[in-house]
């Protein structure tokens, strides 16, 4: 039997159809081989093939836009808001429109050709997540923008390209996008009714029932959610109380470099390297603004969500905003602790 489940968070609701499940190596998905690749512009050498670096981490002091770099951030080539301009707010009778202004940047996570973020080490995941820190503190500065997303796009379904080279992206934003509010009222509601972090809720409940923990260390628990949207859908969530992710210590970067080489692991080995997003969801800037987000320090929680591209959203999703998801979270859960990873 069917049974629906409600997101504590935004209240969204989710169909979990366990009837239509299949066994996880029969998600179809368009195999890697398959996609033709193209010459890759982000390898070594080749740095005249993308705009020049606004930031590296760079080996024995070698010169900018040359080879001896660990990882390297170029603006997009085919960026979807650009840093050049003035903000401008502006009415069209009754339609509101901003200028494009905003950042749209391509971290190169590794001068080595290599596809999937699983198959680099913790020390070179935690060089990454520690970029992805530095350009969110640099984006901050700029006062046109009010959000920065980092998200992955691993695979020709999640939305790569034909390029099999580690990277990921960053957006600033002019705007407080729409889902990133969502979860922000979200957690301000249950935070205004309980007097308590939902998402810390969420990991004490998880701690306690255990069986939609995929796995856990001291400073970090990794699940499959309640109400997951799509199958074999994990949530990586610090267990210390923060709204930034930028607020992470050294220790609990290599804590979190860790986890996430071992989540995308199991999801690599267990389910056949599938496409696979990941978005770090995190609290927009917070400038002086009466009324803004006064408890958003305790109410708010950063985490980030990996979703495996195993299923297609098709009419009911995009009518309803309704979810199905084939797969209970519980099994999705034990089939993934159950995956060696060495």
């Amino acid at each position: 039997m069917p049974e629906l489940r409600k997101d504590p968070v935004i209240g969204r609701w989710v169909i979990v159809a366990a009837e239509r499940a299949r066994r996880p190596d029969q998600y179809a998905t368009i195999p890697h081989e398959k996609i033709e690749e193209v010459p890759c512009p982000f390898d070594e050498g080749k740095e005249d093939q993308t705009p020049p670096e606004i930031y590296a981490i760079r080996r024995n002091g070698s010169e900018r836009n040359k080879p001896g770099w660990e990882l390297r951030v170029v603006p997009s080539k085919k960026p979807y808001l650009r840093v050049e301009g003035n903000l401008d707010r502006r009415g069209n009778g009754l339609y509101d429109i901003i200028t494009g202004v905003g950042a749209h940047e391509i971290i190169i996570e590794t001068n080595e050709h290599i596809a999937n973020m699983a198959d680099l080490s913790d020390e070179r995941i935690a060089i990454v997540l520690k970029c992805y820190a530095d350009r969110m503190r640099d984006l901050e500065n700029d006062q046109r923008f009010k959000y920065v997303l980092v998200f992955k796009n691993y695979g020709w379904t999640a939305g790569s390209t034909r390029i099999r080279h580690a990277r990921s992206h960053l957006i600033a934003t002019p705007i407080n996008p729409k889902r990133v509010k969502e979860e922000l009222v979200g957690a301000r509601q249950y935070y205004d009714c309980h007097e308590r972090c939902v998402f810390c809720d969420i990991i004490r409940q998880e701690q306690e029932q255990k069986t939609r923990v995929v796995l856990e260390t001291d400073g970090f628990i990794a699940v499959v959610p309640f109400a997951a949207r799509f199958p074999f859908e994990v949530w990586i969530l610090p267990k210390r109380h923060a709204c930034d992710f930028v607020s992470i210590s050294d220790d609990e970067r290599s804590g979190l470099a860790g986890v996430m080489r071992k989540v995308l692991q199991k999801l690599k080995r267990g389910l056949n390297d599938p496409p696979y997003n990941y978005i770090i969801h995190t609290a927009p800037f917070r400038r002086q603004k009466a009324g803004y987000w006064k408890t958003i320090g305790e109410d708010y929680h950063w985490h980030i969500e990996i979703t495996p591209r195993l299923t297609r959203v098709a009419g009911f999703e995009w009518g309803t905003g309704c979810y199905i998801c084939p797969v209970m979270p519980e099994a999705a859960a034990g089939f993934l602790r159950d995956v060696s990873i060495g």
